[in-house]
């Protein structure tokens, strides 16, 4: 199907709309009551994107370091570099998302912030700015998914090792109630097109 990209796409944030209006609210109550008590064993889960980070950090440095001494990147240490750009893009992104459309969270977890099991908050404040209003898209998962669609291209072996890292990111997000549904399905597609147009650009040469 030639145009399948641009369905998918569509299909995707359809999948968004359809969570605001009918599947956050439920799927955030349910989870709050099944999992609350264990609560810090999902959180555990969203701490892969911490080694993620370290990763990406490690891979511009040794980038950068080769750059430095004029060495061509070219095969393992051109997809490093790659990998490594479209997380950082992602994360300047995402910022920039969650300051546009200022979404409260599912729970209170920091400086009394309004959310939805506390204080019955579901709403968008575009521009509002602050922690408390930075719900949507999921950070987490964006991250995650910009590392993940340019591994997928880059290192087309370790796909299993995508699909994986996303399935627990965002288990572990929802399980934990830290994001809604829609803001795990917007930050999966903010990251993986990041990742996708970073993991095909074209790199600066050495001098």
């Amino acid at each position: 199907m030639k145009h399948w990209k641009t369905i998918l796409v569509a299909a995707v944030i359809a999948a968004i709309l359809l969570s605001i209006a009918l599947v956050d609210r439920p799927l955030a109550l349910w989870s709050y009551d099944t999992f609350h008590p264990v609560r810090k064993s999902f959180h555990a889960l969203t701490r892969l994107v911490d080694y993620i980070e370290f990763l990406v950090l490690a891979g511009m440095m040794w980038s950068g370091f080769l750059f430095a001494r004029g060495r061509k990147l070219t095969g393992r240490d051109a997809a490093i570099l790659r990998i490594s750009l479209a997380v950082l893009s992602a994360i300047g992104l995402k910022d920039l998302l969650k300051t546009i459309f200022g979404r409260t969270w599912p729970e209170t977890w920091v400086d009394h912030n309004p959310s939805f099991i506390t204080d019955h908050v579901f709403t968008f404040s575009p521009f509002h700015g602050g922690v408390g209003w930075s719900s949507f898209p999921s950070g987490h998962e964006t991250v995650t998914a910009a590392f993940c669609a340019a591994l997928w291209i880059l290192a087309p072996r370790l796909r299993w090792l995508c699909v994986l890292t996303l399935a627990v990111v965002a288990v572990g997000l929802l399980g934990a109630d830290e994001h809604w549904l829609s803001d795990v399905f917007a930050g999966g597609l903010v990251g993986w097109l990041t990742g996708v147009l970073v993991a095909k650009v074209e790199l600066p040469k050495a001098a």
